[in-house]
């Protein structure tokens, strides 16, 4: 059912991981160009290409699991896949704020590079939300 609360917080890490790091950068490369999910695929760096990469594959999990709702042990299983993914960004983009070139200047680092912290946390919200619907389908099956 899409109006479970799982949804919600699904959608809301789509909107985290797929929707605001087209708008919002992550840091400043080197003179006031940002880096942002779309400068991500036209860059020849390839951790910063896996980067843009794996930002579409976790946007495109939360909306499978959003619609994969009949089946909570799946959804589960890839909102799991989809938070290993998001530590993925997370790690990376810290790696690349630690080793940007120019630190003797001041460095812009955006907001954008936090956006994987809620999204993790609304994934695991959602994980104990189906897990706590499979626990009242489980008790309701018990009963008949």
């Amino acid at each position: 059912m899409i109006q479970r609360i799982q949804t919600l917080y699904l959608f809301i890490a789509f909107l985290f991981v797929g929707v605001l790091p087209f708008f919002v950068p992550f840091f400043e490369l080197n003179l006031g160009e940002p880096l942002n999910l779309p400068h991500t695929f036209s860059n020849t760096s390839t951790i910063i290409k896996s980067l843009g990469f794996v930002h579409v594959a976790s946007a495109i999990l939360c909306l499978i699991a959003v619609f994969s709702y009949k089946n909570r042990q799946n959804q589960f299983v890839i909102n799991r896949v989809n938070i290993l993914f998001n530590f993925y960004i997370l790690g990376v983009l810290i790696y690349l704020s630690m080793n940007l070139p120019g630190e003797t200047a001041i460095s812009e680092k955006g907001i954008g590079m936090y956006f994987s912290i809620p999204a993790i946390v609304l994934l695991v919200m959602a994980n104990k939300a189906i897990k706590k619907d499979e626990d009242l389908v489980k008790s309701v099956d018990r009963l008949r």
